[in-house]
């Protein structure tokens, strides 16, 4: 008798959507298409939300018109991935992303913000973002009070990593003359 073994079904950014607009899944369902996987994230607590918020309203009022602040709204990264960020910079579009969905190559910054999710963002997610190419991702990690630089993408790793705390500055990669003191968002 032969054997089979059950198959993965992987789905891609076609499927992806209609599965969406034919309402398959609960309104208020957290899911994010990664590499061809359909994940369940988990609920947003108040710190979390919190970060995000603070992050939105400071570069907010920092850029002005020199990036688009988007928040928790998909990223196309190939066929196979489209995850949620909870933070990006990217560059200005005259339609504001109204007629597609922001690739890798539109994104100045990438911020995640991590309590419970921190081990995934730390791997699967800065592998994701090393792959496509994502010039800067931060890791904002609420569990050890730190923010995570990773920058200089090469294969499915960052080049550089830098760990800084309250009283760090940091300077954007993408947008030369931006300098941001770590206790206006951490």
């Amino acid at each position: 008798m032969a054997t089979v073994s059950p198959r993965k079904h992987l789905t891609n950014l076609d499927e992806w959507r209609r599965l969406g607009e034919a309402a398959i899944f609960p309104p208020d369902s957290r899911l994010e298409l990664i590499e061809g996987e359909i994940l369940e994230m988990a609920p947003i607590g108040f710190n979390h939300a919190g970060h995000v918020m603070r992050l939105n309203h400071f570069f907010s009022k920092l850029l002005g018109d020199r990036a688009l602040v988007n928040i928790q709204n998909p990223l196309q990264l190939g066929d196979l991935s489209e995850p949620e960020p909870d933070f990006m910079l990217l560059r200005p579009n005259p339609d504001f992303y109204s007629s597609r969905h922001p690739k890798a190559d539109d994104v100045l910054l990438l911020i995640e913000v991590a309590d419970s999710s921190l081990a995934f963002d730390q791997n699967q997610k800065q592998r994701l973002y090393a792959l496509h190419r994502i010039p800067e991702y931060w890791l904002l990690n609420l569990n050890d009070n730190c923010l995570e630089v990773y920058r200089r993408p090469h294969g499915e790793l960052y080049e550089e990593k830098t760990t800084l705390r309250i009283g760090d500055s940091i300077g954007l990669s993408q947008l030369p003359g931006i300098v941001i003191q770590l206790s206006d968002i951490l």
